[in-house]
């Protein structure tokens, strides 16, 4: 991840192909009002335009999703993924604007939902409120912080929501930012968890590309890393 140039393309991608999963794992209670069986739509074209790149820049994932609610309702679901590691001044009017144009754009609520993956515990945005001359505005949104997930950690193992994976190896990369070699270890024991939690081929797949891209190695440990995952895979028959 730390040498990554694109460095929201896995996020966006696992998003893609693993939505209800992702809402699953870490929002229940709108994902028991979200009728699944409708399916989803993604307007990321729409989302371009509504907020430029220019604005967007490279460091996030952001998600425009329509879907329908159990009572027949057509809603609207901003997702925003922050992966930039550190606490950012103004983050919270970001959102609402955000939030504001695409109301503006289709004229319908929009739920903001935000994974924050840095390493500050303290950093916790949830709103942002203005005041001038008794006119008031307040704007919360949903923000769940990854590093509450570590209590979590024997729940995730046994999980097989492919989010699951993918928050333990945030996790990961956030305690093992000066121990590679620990890390080495971390990387091998994950991937092993792709194969054990009997995923299909296509998921290992992507889950490992998803790893591959977060958890970095440095050259010799990364060869350590594929000489082990070459043994292991030839021990259980399962090369993919």
């Amino acid at each position: 991840m730390e040498n990554s140039p694109d460095y929201d393309s896995p996020w966006k991608e696992i998003l893609d192909d693993y939505f209800e999963d992702f809402m699953l794992f870490f929002f229940p209670d709108a994902h028991a009002a979200i009728d699944w069986s409708r399916g989803v739509e993604f307007f990321d074209k729409e989302l371009q335009k509504i907020v430029p790149d220019a604005e967007l820049g490279r460091r996030y994932a952001d998600k425009l999703v329509k879907v329908w609610l159990t009572d027949g309702a057509e809603v609207w679901v901003m997702i925003h993924v922050e992966v930039q590691g550190q606490q950012e001044t103004g983050f919270e009017l970001r959102i609402y604007v955000y939030n504001h144009r695409i109301f503006e754009r289709y004229n319908a609520p929009v739920a903001s939902f935000v994974i924050l993956t840095d390493d500050n515990p303290d950093w916790r945005p949830a709103e942002h409120r203005q005041e001038l001359f008794g006119t008031e505005t307040i704007f919360r949104f949903r923000a769940v912080k990854l590093l509450d997930f570590e209590a979590r950690w024997a729940e995730m193992e046994a999980s097989s929501n492919v989010f699951a994976v993918v928050a333990m190896a945030h996790l990961r990369v956030i305690s093992t930012k000066r121990d590679f070699g620990t890390r080495l270890d971390w990387k091998l024991h994950l991937t092993k968890l792709l194969y054990e939690k009997g995923y299909d081929k296509l998921t290992v797949l992507k889950l490992f590309r998803f790893l591959e891209w977060l958890i970095w190695l440095p050259e010799d440990l990364q060869r350590s890393y594929d000489n082990d995952l070459d043994q292991y895979e030839e021990e259980k028959r399962m090369t993919y």
